[in-house]
């Protein structure tokens, strides 16, 4: 996309992950959140909250909705979207993309509900 993003631990300088934008629709004010990835000493812990915070409030600069497409499979990424306050989008979507065969639950956070 152009657009993504390296966390650096300050502690041990040592790359914590990386996660990125995509998808943005103008005509809809939306953007999606995704391609996270993050070391597993970091699971669990207060990093990928702050991460997403930041890139949720960077993007409420020029949209009014954060998308988060969760494989349906990858319920510990679903439980911290739950708990970060992003609401489920009632169906299973599929990617445009052919070579993407999987199934994902879409989860958004809109600007007017987000602290």
């Amino acid at each position: 996309s152009g657009s993504g993003f390296s966390f650096v631990d300050k502690a041990t300088g040592l790359l914590m992950g990386s996660s990125q934008y995509g998808n943005f629709n103008p005509d809809r004010r939306e953007i999606e959140i995704g391609w996270t990835f993050l070391g597993k000493d970091y699971w669990g812990k207060q990093f990928n909250a702050e991460s997403k915070t930041l890139m949720i409030n960077h993007a409420f600069t020029f949209v009014d909705t954060v998308l988060f497409w969760v494989d349906e499979n990858n319920k510990r990424s679903q439980r911290a979207l739950e708990k970060f306050g992003a609401r489920r989008r009632p169906n299973l979507h599929k990617r445009a993309e052919a070579d993407l065969k999987a199934t994902y639950r879409v989860y958004e956070i809109h600007k007017n509900a987000f602290p």
